[in-house]
């Protein structure tokens, strides 16, 4: 496979080749996280990048979707357009797909995989078009080989991502297989996990960049504080991941690859400030020591076993508070009592720090934390819809703060 795209349409479907040089990409990523997700992509060296929904467009060369795939904190997907059309019904997709040459990415012993996003009028089941994409490839290389490629949902050789927009479909590379957020070193998690490139936005929004200490009062498994332990080192968030899809295309490159990796790595730094995590549970103390051992970052983080209700600010200088407290979604809590220790033990104890916790319960839990916050931003955490919230927790009083 040969990557740099040059477009051209005849009777309104976009045709793409391939050929050398750069080409272009799109980065799925979660709500409210483009901003971000587009700021990494210009800092790794991106071209003409343009922000969507949950998504940002790019170009790069082969090696740039390398890098892309192992470096970018808070992308989900890495695509790869191949070809793009126009649907009035269900027979427009099969009969379009079914004009794709489809021999440059796959053979008839090829496994392949295909994952469908549809929002469309004509199309409301992603799993029906996944289904119907499927019947037009197997029985495109059943007519023209006599023989048909398998489907392998677990690990196949190639995975294609289907996407219709209202009247468009785009058929997409996946380049990067699993979800980015398995980053490889979490192998042990509590009852309400927290996904890695969430938490890595999160990091990412609080402002945090290593020169400041760190602190996740309500750690759990160690998510938040580990993806902060990278951003801080600057590591490449998916050092530690054992595959790409890319790896199993018939142009992958090894050798570029080595090259990327081995340049991203002499990047990597040594932050001296102090990254810590409290957890009142010891299976939570256990689980975030044992990703955190996992990650090889036993270094530059500290666990201890503390109720954060009964803790108080250990560092001198500027600290960030960053946590996932209960929503009482998954972890039964009283919400305002819950809601209202964290406001007095932030008071009483956390004098100088910037405390950020993202919530779904933005209303009563909120509410009674009993401060007032300086930002307020909408996310989501799955299906559900979240704030992500700040306090300034100032030494004296705000006046004050404002005077010197």
């Amino acid at each position: 496979m040969k990557f740099v795209q040059a477009f051209y349409q005849l009777d309104g479907i976009v045709y793409i080749c391939q050929m050398e040089g750069n080409f272009k990409m799109l980065a799925k990523s979660l709500f409210g996280f483009e901003p971000i997700l587009a700021k990494e992509l210009r800092n790794l060296g991106a071209i003409n990048v343009k922000e969507g929904v949950r998504s940002v467009s790019f170009e790069g060369d082969k090696g740039f979707m390398y890098k892309a795939n192992m470096a970018l904190r808070t992308a989900i997907k890495i695509l790869v357009p191949v070809y793009a059309f126009p649907l009035k019904n269900e027979d427009d997709l099969y009969k379009q797909l079914q004009k794709f040459r489809w021999e440059k990415f796959m053979t008839a012993e090829s496994t392949f995989a295909i994952h469908s996003v549809v929002n469309s009028e004509v199309f409301t089941n992603s799993h029906y078009v996944s289904l119907k994409s499927k019947d037009a490839i197997v029985d495109y290389f059943r007519s023209k080989y006599h023989k048909r490629p398998s489907i392998d949902l677990r690990h196949p050789d190639v995975m294609f991502n289907i996407h219709i927009q209202k009247n468009k479909c785009t058929l997409s590379l996946d380049s990067s297989g699993e979800s980015l957020h398995k980053r490889g070193y979490k192998t042990d998690t509590n009852i309400a996990p927290i996904n890695e490139v969430l938490a890595a936005g999160l990091v990412i929004l609080s402002g945090y960049d290593g020169t400041q200490h760190f602190l996740d009062p309500m750690c759990g498994s160690g998510t938040i504080l580990i993806e902060a332990a990278m951003i801080a080192n600057n590591i490449p968030a998916n050092i530690n991941r054992l595959e790409f899809a890319f790896e199993k295309w018939k142009d992958y490159d090894v050798a570029l690859f080595d090259v990327i990796r081995d340049s991203l790595l002499k990047k990597v730094r040594n932050s001296t400030a102090e990254i810590m995590g409290y957890d009142k549970a010891p299976s939570a103390v256990r689980k975030a020591n044992d990703n955190i051992k996992n990650a090889s970052l036993e270094d530059f983080i500290k666990i201890e076993r503390q109720n954060f209700f009964d803790s108080e600010k250990k560092t001198e200088g500027k600290t960030i508070i960053l946590f996932n407290p209960p929503y009482g979604e998954r972890l039964s809590v009283n919400i305002p009592e819950f809601y209202g220790q964290i406001g007095d033990t932030l008071k009483q104890g956390y004098t100088d720090t910037d405390a950020w916790l993202i919530t779904s319960d933005f209303t009563e839990g909120l509410k009674s934390v009993g401060l007032r916050t300086s930002r307020k931003i909408k996310l989501f955490n799955g299906n559900l819809e979240c704030r992500f919230v700040k306090y300034e927790m100032y030494k004296g009083s705000k006046k004050a703060k404002k005077n010197q």
